[in-house]
């Protein structure tokens, strides 16, 4: 069986291996050894070898420089994650964050659980983003789990709310923030488009092309963006409305207190008044009915870091990215859940 390597030359290892007869049930059994992998040719040292050196690199890559076959490789990386996973034990989560990834075309989702107190994932699964997915995970974490949990991270997804508020009522529910504000880029970019169609000739030159320069946070725009953005915004007065509302908005989640927030929103939703921005009075009725899952924020013991929940669907989409797409959805749901654990 094969070891780790010894510079550059490949190390394998003779041994023999006894056979013993059982008495007990009449057949001829294999001496176990710990130190083997599932693939009785690789060493398990070799095994974890080769799961660390996937974490970073495609399994292609490995097997090229390993000089091994992919699906060896394969099958070692999962041995590798699948001990991962059992080290870290069961979870007992008390702030959890639910959002679904797409893993094929044709609205194929799966339901994404996380723990955002230790920052990792602690369930994958579901057949789509219902409420029964929900469930699901609910169920799998069992009645005794589910009652520590306090907080629940989630966007404004129906069958996620209903789906918590029956399993751990308990729980508060919070909406994420970045897909409130998403909501509101969505209704930026309608306005946008809007006033596009509006104007003729060379008032169009100013907005034509300048999507994401609109969508995008002052702070995150390159010198060169900012003098584009000025040049548009001094053009159009209901774009430089719509942008300013935009940034402004953002201050409500740096509240302390629920009528403090309740005051700000008031106070920028009445500067809608006049402006003929009719996606933003759409956005504001939005936030309006989901009031308690965003004002909850404003509780100290609410302050969480909402950016893991976006920062892991970024690694997802990374991991896809690097397999061109993964059709072994077991693989695929034991590297989304131990894609944060350290290396063993």
């Amino acid at each position: 069986m094969r070891d780790l390597s010894c510079g550059d030359r490949r190390i394998y290892l003779e041994v023999e291996v006894r056979r013993v007869y059982c008495r007990w049930c009449r057949k001829v059994k294999r001496e176990r050894l710990d130190w083997l992998a599932n693939n009785p040719f690789y060493t398990k040292r070799f095994g974890y070898y080769v799961g660390r050196r996937c974490r970073s690199s495609s399994i292609k890559a490995v097997a090229g420089e390993l000089h091994l076959d992919w699906k060896t490789v394969k099958a070692l990386e999962k041995q590798y994650m699948a001990e991962q996973y059992r080290r870290v034990g069961v979870p007992g989560p008390k702030v959890i964050g639910i959002d679904e990834v797409s893993i094929r075309r044709g609205h194929t989702y799966r339901v994404v659980v996380s723990d955002l107190v230790r920052e990792r994932p602690i369930w994958f699964g579901g057949s789509d983003r219902s409420e029964a997915s929900v469930h699901g995970f609910y169920r799998w974490l069992g009645v005794k789990q589910c009652q520590g949990i306090r907080l629940v991270v989630m966007d404004m997804w129906k069958p996620f709310i209903k789906a918590t508020r029956e399993d751990v009522p308990q729980a508060a529910i919070l909406f994420d923030k970045f897909h409130v504000l998403r909501q509101l880029g969505v209704a930026l970019d309608e306005v946008r488009r809007r006033e596009y169609a509006r104007l003729k000739g060379k008032d169009r030159a100013y907005i034509k092309g300048q999507k994401y320069t609109l969508l995008s946070r002052w702070a995150n725009l390159s010198s060169r963006g900012k003098r584009t953005l000025k040049r548009l915004l001094k053009a159009n007065k209901r774009l430089n409305a719509a942008y300013l509302l935009k940034e402004t908005f953002g201050q409500l989640w740096e509240y302390q207190s629920e009528t403090w927030a309740r005051k700000f929103f008031d106070n920028w939703r009445a500067a809608l008044k006049w402006q003929r921005l009719e996606p933003y009075q759409r956005f504001a009725r939005m936030v309006d009915r989901h009031w308690d899952g965003i004002a909850a924020y404003c509780l100290p013991e609410n302050k969480v870091s909402l950016g893991f929940v976006e920062g892991l669907n970024n690694k997802i989409r990374e991991i896809q990215r690097r397999a061109y797409g993964l059709r072994d959805e077991e693989y695929l749901r034991l590297k989304i859940l131990t894609c944060m654990l350290p290396e063993i």
